[in-house]
């Protein structure tokens, strides 16, 4: 069941964060169950837990998924309002992993036609734990902390001088750099990164003068280090 389970959650992050586009989300909102992008996204995840099982029973596997995920999908789109979005987003992401780990248990014991070290479930656990940690936990980490934004951004004239959506992969490359520093045991270095970005981010804190947007960047780097951290202590852990 293990190694199916984590095939499942790998294939999941990939096609509802990594390879759904923005202007998906965006359709299936606005067209609800009338929107194409939702039974392509569904269509999507099918296609992504037949090849990661790669089974005798993976089709019907698959099947299974796509079904309980568009029946939650649905149901998001149709109740969801909002004000009720962050809510649903984490009754939503619960209620697929929650599938997920039902259709691990029905079809587990299949012989999987992976050969060798590619079947290892070490393998797929650190490919799976890194993968969370690039624009899933980004997602999750934003959707958190939407409720704390501040009113003013760092500033008007750092906002033109930053890099498009530069802040969003710092946190990436911060979170997989912990998530290394974990694996290698080399937790020293893992304050040293956060002091480190500490001192960097002082000057734009301090330059701002405004307490909420100082609470609001810890919040936001507090949660990235502590997933990261968890995140590679579970992966360390999986024999």
């Amino acid at each position: 069941m293990e190694i199916i389970l984590i095939k499942l959650l790998l294939a999941h992050l990939l096609g509802d964060f990594v390879l759904q586009p923005n202007a998906w989300v965006a359709d299936k909102e606005r067209l609800k169950l009338a929107s194409g992008k939702l039974y392509l996204h569904v269509a999507l995840h099918i296609i992504l837990a037949f090849v990661f099982l790669a089974n005798s029973e993976a089709w019907t596997a698959a099947l299974l998924i796509g079904i309980f995920h568009f029946v939650i999908d649905a149901a998001k789109l149709k109740f969801q309002k909002d004000n009720t979005k962050r809510t649903w987003f984490f009754i939503d992401q619960l209620l697929h992993l929650f599938t997920i780990a039902v259709v691990s248990w029905l079809y587990s014991g299949q012989p999987a036609f992976w050969p060798g070290f590619i079947a290892e479930t070490k393998l797929w656990g650190i490919i799976c734990a890194a993968l969370f940690l690039t624009m899933p936990a980004a997602t999750i980490i934003r959707v958190v902390i939407a409720r704390w934004i501040p009113e003013t951004p760092l500033s008007a004239s750092a906002d033109r001088k930053s890099l498009q959506d530069a802040g969003r992969f710092i946190g990436i490359l911060e979170r997989l750099l912990i998530y290394i520093f974990v694996l290698t045991g080399h937790f020293e270095a893992v304050g040293f990164l956060l002091a480190a970005k500490s001192i960097f981010r002082f000057g734009d804190l301090k330059e701002a003068q405004d307490i909420k947007l100082t609470e609001y960047v810890l919040i936001g780097t507090l949660l990235s280090f502590g997933i990261a951290t968890v995140t590679g202590l579970l992966a360390a852990g999986l024999s």
